[in-house]
């Protein structure tokens, strides 16, 4: 497993309870500008092996990224059982809930 890799499992480990935060910012705040993607690929591939709270990462616009029936209705519960607002549509304040 590379450093980088590495890096962005500890950001997403870094996540309180309570909070969100993007793919986007993830891979920054691991190193990587444009890592997204990889944030993304890392969540999909590791979260179970390193118990990554997966739930709270979303799209940097508040919106949940999984699609009804392939894990979005898991995603909404477990943020609200963190007491973070979901809309109907599937977002989340990022001004208030965002780190």
């Amino acid at each position: 497993m590379t450093e980088g890799t590495l890096r962005i499992i500890n950001a997403i480990k870094s996540i309180p309870k309570g909070k969100v935060s993007s793919y986007g910012r993830i891979a920054g705040t691991a190193g990587f500008l444009n890592g997204a993607r990889q944030a993304v690929r890392i969540l999909h591939s590791l979260s179970k092996k390193f118990d990554l709270p997966w739930h709270r990462v979303i799209r940097s616009d508040g919106s949940i990224a999984l699609e009804e029936g392939r894990g979005r209705e898991l995603q909404i519960s477990l943020l609200q059982s963190e007491g973070i607002e979901v809309t109907p549509k599937g977002k989340v304040d990022m001004k208030k809930y965002g780190v």
